[in-house]
């Protein structure tokens, strides 16, 4: 009874002191992770002690590898390696190869290690990088959907597929070299057999199980089946010596194939976690704080040349696979730390007797800090760009590695509209034009979509749009219209700046993120920018309302009505954090917009009186923006003047009619 009790207060100690560990690091903006490491650390035999029955607790931390593994095949998508196979493919298997041969070899040759062995499996370790720290920051900055945010996405999950291939083949590496060839022959030979039975068994037999077992209508009937089928796969593996990683891994692509994967997903997922918490805590109490400070210049030497040797690595092979360097750039500095799941690879070098104490310790202590650094270098990446191209000899490479990489576009192309990127908004977009008959030319980065162009027989540019190269391969000074549509927001903000940096005055329209860009857009020189989340939300309310009886007409005030809410909360911040009520009057059931007075424009050197525009068209002027300064309700004696910007309010009617003003040139 005693020791039933005892194990009930380590495991109350761990999850406890996690749960803190865990909220804390997560309120400091850090991944949760270090916050599960630094609760082992503080329990175990190098803090307070407090936890005595270590090998229960490792046995429930190997469960959580087993089924954070799982759950990682069954998140497995197809569908997202096929959008950048060709970089995810060639350049993931690449990545890993190199950064084991490399690092493996860096350390072999400097006496780091003194086997082969030993240094193939440190450089494996080093090769993986963090997909739950990774993904956490994509979606935490939005950046899912951008182009560096999928190849990064790509390189990871043939990462995570290496991890079972490696879990299989490297502890063959300690046989004798006599018998090591024939031994890994056979290890390859019996994990393609078991990979043979695994799919036919995920395509013919588990789908029938699992639609036998959810037609039952019970929860825990369809957890037990889960979890029984994880289990039993590992143990299938374990018993043929490749491992109840790998076992568990290939159990969840298993699952992942089924119309039920998405809810065996969320009935593990509490246990996942539970168990992870333990695994990592685990890994916690192996840490030595004794041993960290005493080598703290190895460990931040390590981390120096692990973050630097993968950028490197990644950046070149970003690039040499046909990207921008500054997409490369990012993707480099995104997966340059080293992955939990090197905690698994560095544990059974550790049960080889492959790693010693010592190594195995600088190892941890090195992931945990490269953990810890990646949320500030995401941040980095984003700025780093922009001051290495200014620099004068990598500035001129970094402008050659952002020319356009294929070119399909008419000989001749003038009066055409420019569209940068041919996600969902620019599709759309680009069939309203085409079916006005305007000429189109897009830009996009994303290889995934250059099929989908050439079916449609559409002109376009395969590059960055932020390029300066690609903006002049696209005649923007011919264009009669820019529109950005790229799901970046950085890419957006540059790509504005310098299309209106080489052609001063252009039309563009811009796609904002977020209700906090768009007063920066408009300061950038944007002539509209458009929230599509916000049109949406609006045109699904509308029809709700419909739907419920609602007249039309009452429908559309209340739209333009939330639609004139929105439009004060966007004006911007010079204007008071308040527009004065006469204000928010004026434009009810009205839209405002900002025009550019370029020079060639009639009103210029025109007073607001003399240029008539409220008897003409019957819209107003509310604000004029001279550089930074804003008058509001300007005076009929203001001067108008080149690069002026006019806030219009008025029915779509008005602001066409002042658009036709504005539209005649002075001679």
């Amino acid at each position: 009874m005693a020791a039933e009790l005892s194990l009930i207060v380590d495991m109350v100690a761990v999850l406890g002191t996690a749960a803190v560990g865990g909220y804390l690091t997560t309120r400091l903006g850090q991944p949760a992770l270090l916050g599960y490491l630094l609760a082992g650390l503080a329990v175990g035999p190098s803090g307070l002690e407090i936890v005595k029955a270590e090998g229960a607790i490792n046995f429930f931390a190997e469960m959580g590898v087993v089924l954070l593994l799982f759950a990682l095949g069954v998140e497995f998508s197809f569908s997202n390696l096929l959008k950048v196979r060709k970089i995810a493919l060639g350049g993931g298997t690449l990545q890993v190869l190199l950064t084991t041969l490399l690092g493996g070899g860096l350390a072999y040759f400097t006496r780091w290690v003194e086997t082969l062995p030993q240094a193939i499996f440190l450089g494996a370790v080093l090769s993986l990088s963090s997909t739950a720290v990774v993904l956490k920051s994509l979606i935490e900055r939005n950046e899912m959907q951008t182009v560096h945010g999928q190849v990064m996405l790509g390189i990871l999950i043939i990462q995570d597929l290496s991890l079972g291939l490696m879990l299989a083949v490297l502890p063959i590496l300690t046989q004798p070299a006599a018998t090591i060839g024939q031994a890994l022959l056979f290890a390859v030979l019996k994990t393609a057999l078991f990979f043979l039975i695994a799919i036919v068994a995920g395509l013919k037999i588990v789908p029938t199980l699992m639609k036998k077992v959810a037609q039952t209508g019970s929860q825990e009937l369809f957890v037990l089946s889960v979890v029984a089928l994880c289990m039993g796969v590992a143990l299938a593996t374990a018993s043929m010596g490749l491992g109840i990683e790998m076992g568990a891994f290939v159990a969840g692509l298993m699952i992942s194939q089924v119309e039920y994967a998405d809810h065996a997903l969320q009935s593990i997922l509490p246990m996942r976690d539970v168990f992870a918490t333990l695994f990592f805590a685990s890994i916690g109490m192996l840490i030595d704080p004794l041993f960290l400070v005493q080598n703290l210049g190895t460990l931040l030497s390590l981390v120096a040349i692990v973050m630097i040797g993968k950028a490197l690595i990644v950046t070149t092979l970003v690039v040499i696979f046909g990207y921008g360097f500054s997409t490369a750039l990012k993707v480099g500095l995104g997966i340059n730390q080293i992955g939990e799941f090197s905690f698994v690879l560095a544990g059974v070098a550790v049960e080889l007797k492959l790693f010693s104490p010592r190594l195995y310790g600088l190892m941890v202590g090195t992931t945990a800090i490269t953990l810890l650094i990646t949320p500030f270098v995401f941040k980095l990446s984003t700025r780093l760009p922009s001051y290495l191209q200014r620099l004068p000899g990598i500035g001129r490479w970094f402008i050659y590695a952002q020319r356009p990489r294929e070119v399909v576009i008419p000989e001749v192309l003038t009066g055409h509209c420019v569209v940068a990127g041919y996600g969902r908004v620019g599709q759309t977009l680009v069939r309203m034009l085409r079916s006005q008959r305007h000429p189109v030319l897009v830009i996009e980065n994303n290889e995934a979509t250059l099929q989908t162009l050439r079916d449609q027989k559409l002109p376009y540019l395969f590059g960055d749009a932020s390029s300066e190269l690609v903006l002049r391969k696209s005649k923007l000074d011919r264009a009669r219209v820019l529109a950005i549509a790229l799901p970046d927001p950085l890419a957006t903000r540059l790509t504005l700046k310098r299309a209106l940096s080489m052609v001063p005055g252009l039309d563009v329209t811009v796609r904002a993120h977020a209700i906090q860009e768009i007063d920066v857009l408009y300061q950038l020189g944007a002539k509209e920018v458009v929230q599509p989340e916000f049109e949406a939300s609006l045109e699904m309310g509308a029809h709700v309302l419909l739907n419920l009886g609602d007249p039309i007409q009452q429908v559309q005030t209340i739209a333009n009505t939330y639609r004139a809410g929105h439009y004060r909360e966007i004006v911007p911040k010079q204007l008071g954090d308040r527009m004065p009520p006469e204000l928010g009057s004026a434009v009810e059931g009205l839209e405002g917009r900002w025009y550019a007075l370029k020079p060639n424009s009639p009103f210029i050197n025109q007073t607001i009186a003399q240029t008539q525009i409220r008897s003409r068209t019957g819209a107003t002027i509310m604000a004029v923006r001279r550089g930074q300064r804003i008058f509001r309700y300007p005076h009929a004696q203001t001067l108008l003047e080149v690069g002026d910007r006019l806030l219009l309010v008025g029915s779509p009617h008005e602001r066409h009619s002042f658009e036709n003003l504005l539209a005649q040139t002075t001679p």
